[in-house]
């Protein structure tokens, strides 16, 4: 049987201007990352990564490590079938329906830095309604499409996949949740609730015997735990 280990990005910019970036504690993560898996001589056969700037670096910088630790690696491709879903176009598409119920949401969206608890719990309503689909969300990319454009990457990656590969993918806590309702078949509002507890540069693994794929791990945290550094364990 092959492997598609499914690795969230390092974490993100939350509140500044740009949040396609990493942080430093990013970097390091994903830095640990690499080293973890050099230590455990994993063998990368592929490498994806979506095309987002976070899951870019962090398959970088991991690779990386893990070429200077004496590992051979693969080169990266790209597949934008990995990238995240629009959360500011779920956000600015379903947002004037949530104020009726929730006054002050676009205050709270605004100061997210200084609201992280409230704006999480904001988020996920919003979320709710997207994948629950009873809410028009104009400007943004359904769950449904959204769910397709991920599987239509998952089918690529096992059309060319040979038998016992081990496939890394680097993408997004969203991403991982509709491969978890693909594989699973655990309902949308099921894997958005293990979406919120994946932690930044987990590994997620996937075994699969030609289409056939089964889930055999998740959201494994080794790589930060063994370093005793919690400021390393991070959501968002």
């Amino acid at each position: 049987m092959g492997s598609i280990y499914l690795i969230r990005h390092g974490q993100a910019s939350f509140g500044a201007d740009d949040y396609d970036v990493l942080s430093p504690v990013g970097m390091r993560q994903s830095e640990a990352l690499g080293e973890h898996l050099a230590q455990l001589g994993l063998r990368l056969d592929r490498c994806l990564a979506g095309d987002l700037r976070r899951q870019q670096d962090t398959a970088r910088l991991a690779l990386a490590v893990m070429h200077n630790a004496g590992c051979e690696v693969p080169a990266l491709e790209t597949d934008n079938a990995f990238n995240e879903f629009d959360a500011d176009g779920v956000i600015r598409g379903l947002l004037p329906g949530l104020l009726p119920d929730e006054p002050e949401a676009l205050h709270v969206l605004r100061n997210a830095t200084q609201n992280r608890s409230e704006f999480q719990r904001l988020f996920a309503l919003l979320v709710q309604r997207w994948h629950g689909g009873e809410h028009a969300c104009e400007g943004a990319e359904s769950w449904q499409g959204f769910v397709q454009r991920v599987d239509g990457g998952l089918q690529r990656v096992l059309q060319q996949a040979g038998n016992g590969d081990n496939i890394a993918i680097f993408t997004s806590g969203g991403t991982i949740a509709a491969l978890l309702h693909l594989v699973t078949r655990i309902t949308a509002g099921q894997a958005f609730e293990l979406n919120w507890q994946i932690i930044n540069t987990s590994l997620s693994q996937l075994k699969f015997r030609g289409r056939e794929v089964a889930l055999a791990s998740f959201n494994s945290q080794a790589h930060v735990q063994l370093l005793k550094a919690p400021e390393l364990i991070t959501y968002r």
